[in-house]
């Protein structure tokens, strides 16, 4: 194997393989090394993404075997179990095999010149004068191999070890909710085409609990909490609550995974002198939702766009680098920040304030005017857009009576 490349990515996992095939498309010498034995594996993620996001990559459509179901819109629930439903004209996301997805950008990224290396975990950075050139991997039960590069990208993940090596910011760990994702089959009474989201500190503390339905009576359900066992409020959620317990009474848990979930937005700094860093390392997750795919995959095209500037320019100091974030926060920043303060909001209502919102939601007939929220990935500029309908502003003054009497 080659001991130098142009670019070398750390993580093959989509944000890492997206930016190695932006690079190769252009003729870039890119190198991705992924610690485990095979692209996806093991999958963590449920595989939500949005179908505007997919498009806005030049990923839809994807292929057919991948996609597992399509969905209309989404049902919320209250913890008390009142619901709201907001359905759009035609499929606005899908839910993927995560592993062939994975797969996919990885193939297609090697089909475009970028060169993989499985079973090499990457050990430490190599750092001469203040700059990284490289890395150093070990592959299976081979002794530490060295491999140079003008840069490297760190796609690491969630658990940003080699990130720290920097001395760049972890990812906020405050801000950070822990996961469970469940495969399951003998699921009742769902709407093949509607997501639901169940909200509520009883069953999922911190972000949410979700039903996705596949086709046969399978789904993924999940949940994220921000302390205590997560499998504890899984098994609490199906059994207990008063919507979803009605669904999952006689389902069979086919696998299960766990992972945790940045919501503290990206961290502060993505770059140093011969370094970026994209994805769910640089937190580069939806505060509001925990998806990181589409937000991850964007920046990766933008690592990708600025790391080509800097081999043409020849120029890999932090202080070139800083584009790469600069324009990050173009695309992302404002979005971010509403994310932020909606996560904050919901964070603070009490159960009793979320089921007062969702009954508020139906009975004034918000369900419509919310179909021309139309960018599920960027949420901050949908919401501006919708406030120029009449109901909206009046819907969020409510929500923010209710924000600030939580606790009262």
């Amino acid at each position: 194997m080659k001991t130098f490349s142009d670019v070398t990515v750390i993580g093959g996992g989509p944000c890492g393989s997206f930016t190695a095939l932006n690079l190769a498309r252009i003729g870039v010498d890119v190198t991705v090394f992924e610690e485990h034995d095979e692209i996806g594996v093991p999958s963590h993620c449920a595989g939500h993404l949005s179908i505007i996001g997919l498009k806005r990559l030049g990923l839809h459509p994807l292929p057919t075997e991948i996609v597992e179901n399509s969905f209309y819109g989404a049902k919320f629930h209250s913890p008390m179990g009142r619901t709201f439903s907001v359905r759009f004209t035609s499929p606005v996301t899908c839910v993927v095999n995560r592993t062939l997805f994975d797969q996919h950008i990885a193939k297609m990224a090697e089909e475009a010149g970028a060169y993989y290396s499985l079973k090499s975990r990457v050990k430490s950075l190599i750092v001469e004068n203040g700059f990284v050139k490289g890395i150093v991997t070990k592959h299976n039960t081979q002794s530490e191999k060295r491999y140079l590069a003008k840069i490297v990208v760190d796609a690491e993940g969630i658990s940003p070890r080699i990130l720290r090596q920097t001395g760049l910011s972890a990812p906020n760990r405050r801000m950070r909710v822990n996961a469970v994702e469940a495969e399951v089959e003998n699921v009742k009474e769902t709407e093949p085409d509607m997501v639901e989201v169940f909200l509520g500190k009883c069953y999922a503390p911190g972000l949410y609990a979700w039903l996705i339905p596949k086709h046969e009576e399978r789904a993924k359900v999940g949940l994220a909490a921000k302390a205590g066992d997560p499998r504890e409020f899984l098994q609490r959620f199906m059994s207990k609550h008063p919507v979803a317990s009605k669904k999952l009474y006689a389902a069979k848990l086919l696998q299960t995974s766990f992972h945790p979930i940045p919501l503290g937005g990206p961290i502060p700094k993505t770059y140093s002198n011969g370094f970026l860093a994209v994805g769910d390392a640089a937190s580069q997750v939806k505060p509001t939702t925990g998806g990181g795919v589409i937000f991850g995959m964007t920046c990766a095209k933008v690592a990708a766009e600025v790391v080509y500037e800097a081999l043409d320019k020849n120029n890999f100091s932090s202080n070139f680098l800083s584009e790469y974030q600069k324009r990050c926060e173009e695309l992302l920043g404002f979005d971010v920040k509403v994310m932020l303060k909606m996560r904050k909001m919901l964070d603070k209502m009490s159960d009793d304030k979320i089921d007062e919102a969702i009954n508020f939601c139906t009975r004034f007939g918000l369900d419509k005017t919310l179909q021309n929220f139309d960018d599920l990935d960027f949420q901050g500029k949908s919401l501006m857009r919708i406030l120029r309908e009449p109901r909206v502003p009046v819907a969020l003054l409510y929500i923010l009576f209710l924000y600030l009497f939580s606790n009262f």
